[in-house]
């Protein structure tokens, strides 16, 4: 099966540095660590003297509005990195190289933007593509977010 490595929407990213997902005006700040942090707009890692924003953002609030979902309680609201300008989004439309080798969890949404299941990785990306693969075989999924072990953050959306 084929999938396809979302980023978060141009459009939503626009509505997000004007006023995040929890009401507030995000602050633009300047890029100082050297490893970088993990960006939802191009899935990269910044890179020192990059104006960022730290933003509220609720993954599923958007798909479920369009795809008449109601996640109710699974409507999270958490932190995510994006550019404080509009950015050229990800290189390649395939798993970003830049967040291989560390550790994930893959969560399985329904229809109805319910949790079905999911899986804890080790760090080790093709059994993550593999596993992302083997979730959306399954016709009840209708998409998998990818999100970091340590702080559950949402990084990515994976969709067929």
């Amino acid at each position: 099966m084929t999938f396809r490595v979302l980023p978060i929407e141009t459009g939503v990213l626009d509505e997000l540095r004007k006023s995040d997902d929890a009401g507030r005006e995000p602050r633009v700040h300047i890029e100082d660590d050297e490893y970088g942090q993990p960006l939802r707009c191009c899935l990269r890692r910044s890179k020192p003297g990059e104006r960022l924003m730290l933003v509220s953002y609720a993954p599923l609030r958007r798909w479920a509005r369009d795809n008449g979902a109601e996640p109710g309680p699974y409507e999270e609201v958490g932190p995510v990195f994006i550019h404080a300008e509009a950015c050229d989004g990800p290189e390649n439309p395939e798993w970003p190289e830049a967040l291989r080798g560390t550790r994930r969890v893959l969560r399985a949404y329904n229809g109805n933007g319910e949790i079905l299941g999911g899986s804890l990785l080790d760090g080790r990306t093709e059994l993550s593509e593999r596993t992302a693969d083997d979730l959306l075989r399954d016709p009840e999924i209708a998409l998998v977010h990818v999100r970091a072990v340590e702080f559950g953050c949402f990084l990515f959306e994976v969709r067929r």
